[in-house]
């Protein structure tokens, strides 16, 4: 019984969804080969690949809805201020 606990907290831990998280700020680059942008902040969030790229421009203030899955920052929503 003193490892059952242990083991099912393990694998919890293991098998939780993506965590989930909002960012906002001012996009400084853009990338369309990789799909992928930068924000203020200096981090990289990944666009869903059903993006109209030509929405998306360097200056531009946006807020994200994202997941973090496997160290990428994959966008799940986002709203653009122009």
């Amino acid at each position: 019984m003193r490892m059952l606990v242990p083991a099912l907290a393990a694998l919890l831990l293991i098998a939780s969804p993506a965590a989930a998280a909002n960012a906002e700020g001012t996009i400084t680059a853009v990338d369309p080969e990789t799909l992928t942008i930068v924000l203020d902040d200096g981090k990289t969030y990944k666009l869903p690949g059903e993006i109209d790229m030509s929405a998306i421009k360097e200056g531009i203030d946006i807020v994200i809805a994202y997941d973090v899955v496997n160290g990428t920052n994959l966008i799940t929503d986002m709203e653009i201020f122009e």
